[in-house]
């Protein structure tokens, strides 16, 4: 694997851990301008939140310029077939995401993430939160687990199981383990795309349009309700009509 592979990968698991050396700096920062802890949690989250997820960013698209630069490979699928399965991708992981939470809702598990509604929360305090979820934080994971991670391990294993130890680790990743079988699902369908086409933008495109398809569902969740509410109203008054 490529010296700055295990740079990004180093990055990216020191982002994940950040936060523990991040916000008491920021608490201390706070308190000294006379706020108390308690009363900056949660904005001192949100900075922390956005500067390591930019950082991290900026540091993988530097060591990553040269094959930005030279994207075109001679095996990578054309344009236009790309832009068609990245399209199509939005719609293979939500059904495959559809799937999955029946299968969990049939052996026991609840449907509803932790890990999201922890996210939302902090979305509603502060929107610029968005950028992160729907943006930095699938371009990262796409270029971490299915780029380096996947890339890696498909060099020496078949499909299934390279998507499955990658997927695996994606899940572990989010802390939601109970989960599992939605995160897989999510990491094959991200997988075969960016073995289909060989372009790991076409996983990125589908992955961040689905972040920000739940995101937007679940802060419009009342309106969505009333609205179904009122179409079932409607449909049968048609009905006793």
């Amino acid at each position: 694997m490529k010296k700055e592979y295990w740079i990004i990968l180093l990055a990216y698991i020191a982002m994940q851990f950040s936060s523990l050396i991040g916000l008491p700096f920021i608490y201390l920062i706070g308190e000294a301008a006379g706020y108390k802890q308690q009363d900056i949690q949660l904005p001192s989250l949100v900075i922390w939140l956005v500067f390591s997820f930019a950082v991290t960013l900026l540091i993988v698209l530097l060591l990553l310029r040269h094959e930005i630069k030279n994207p075109m490979r001679q095996e990578a699928a054309p344009i236009n077939s790309s832009i068609i399965w990245a399209i199509g991708g939005i719609f293979l992981s939500l059904f495959a995401q559809s799937i999955a939470g029946m299968i969990e809702r049939l052996i026991g598990i609840e449907a509803g993430s932790q890990n999201t509604e922890h996210l939302m929360k902090i979305v509603e305090y502060s929107p610029v939160v968005i950028i992160v979820i729907s943006i930095i934080g699938p371009i990262l994971e796409e270029i971490v687990f299915r780029k380096i991670i996947f890339g890696a391990l498909y060099k020496r294993l078949n499909f299934f199981l390279s998507a499955l130890i990658s997927s695996v680790v994606f899940a572990i990743a989010h802390s939601e383990l109970v989960h599992i079988l939605l995160y897989t699902s999510m990491g094959f369908i991200f997988a075969f795309l960016y073995v289909k086409t060989k372009r790991i933008l076409v996983p990125i495109f589908a992955h961040v349009s689905m972040n920000t398809l739940v995101v937007i569902i679940q802060l419009n969740q009342e309106h969505l309700q009333k609205w179904m509410e009122q179409a079932n109203q409607i449909s049968h008054f048609i009905g006793g009509f």
